[in-house]
């Protein structure tokens, strides 16, 4: 089987040669198309592969039409919403991801970025401390519950709410299950986002939801761009001088955002699942799932509909 790396993003080599030895040792051939600029060159690629690894590339319905061989891509991280899943389906293509495998790594990060933000953007004035403070997940995935942890390591009260995930696996993780994401808002003082871009959770972070934080409260988002309402949240931190808004997505509107320079951080770009470590994790688990796949039909991870 030929399986294809699409990586406009490349993985670090320590994950290359990895995923080669993964993928070689089962017997199967690796093509590499690294730090492409053209989706013609993706187009050309994807030709004769049997498996597709990605990363944040999109994988849509014009590369399934191209990709006349191709039997499953699996996207290297936790966030899918770069594959078309209908038209994978469409196709007869399995789409999956690597759940967990970049979830220390986007954890760490919020707490890079709260620090940051309690201490004022390290601009010389008085910050706060997160001892004590109150911290509310919304939802408690892989990332979740990597949070959780390392907040009680900061001695943080640690509250959560997961429309999906059981009120008793989230207490038997030493937390507090609360019973709506109004809650969370209004009983955290900190609020860290994992939720999915899914036809609910688009925009539901809004004016409203945001505006239950208390006095100083702050908004972390690690998770998806299109989760945010980015008006309202404009308009919230227009009237409210005491909200502060950190992330690893950039928002569209930038410029706009950059007024409240004092309350607000964007990295230049996703920086979650930019270490060595959750590199070399999800790229080495894409492989074995590919190989898994080709071997006994294994589809533990699929995404998309069977």
């Amino acid at each position: 089987m030929k399986v294809l790396v699409a990586t406009e993003k490349p993985f670090a080599a320590a994950a290359v040669k990895g995923i080669r030895e993964e993928i070689e040792g089962a017997g199967n051939e690796l093509v590499l198309l690294e730090k492409y600029t053209d989706k013609k060159q993706l187009l050309d690629a994807v030709g004769d592969v049997d498996a597709m690894i990605i990363r944040s590339d999109k994988v849509d319905a014009e590369v399934l039409d191209a990709a006349k061989n191709l039997k499953i891509v699996v996207r290297a991280g936790a966030g899918y919403d770069n594959i078309d899943l209908d038209s994978a389906t469409a196709h007869d293509v399995v789409a999956e991801n690597t759940p967990g495998q970049n979830a220390n790594a986007v954890a760490e990060l919020v707490f890079g970025l709260l620090v940051y933000a309690v201490r004022n953007f390290y601009n010389g004035t008085s910050g706060t401390e997160l001892l004590g403070k109150k911290l509310g997940i919304l939802a408690f995935g892989n990332v979740g519950r990597n949070v959780a942890r390392i907040a009680k390591g900061f001695g943080m009260e640690v509250f959560a709410y997961d429309a999906y995930c059981p009120k008793t696996v989230i207490e038997a993780a030493g937390v507090k299950a609360v019973n709506t994401q109004e809650e969370l808002f209004e009983v955290a003082d900190i609020v860290s986002l994992h939720i999915p871009a899914t036809p609910e959770t688009v925009k539901s972070i809004n004016h409203d939801l945001v505006n239950k934080l208390p006095h100083g409260g702050i908004l972390v988002n690690t998770a998806r761009k299109e989760v945010i309402d980015e008006d309202g949240l404009l308009k919230l931190l227009e009237e409210r001088d005491d909200i502060k808004y950190v992330t690893d997505i950039m928002p569209v509107a930038i410029d706009d955002f950059k007024k409240f320079e004092s309350r607000f951080f964007s990295t230049p770009k996703k920086m979650g699942a930019q270490t060595a470590e959750a590199n070399i994790n999800a790229g080495i688990a894409a492989a074995r799932q590919i190989n898994a796949f080709f071997q006994n039909g294994d589809t533990k991870f699929q995404v998309n509909k069977k």
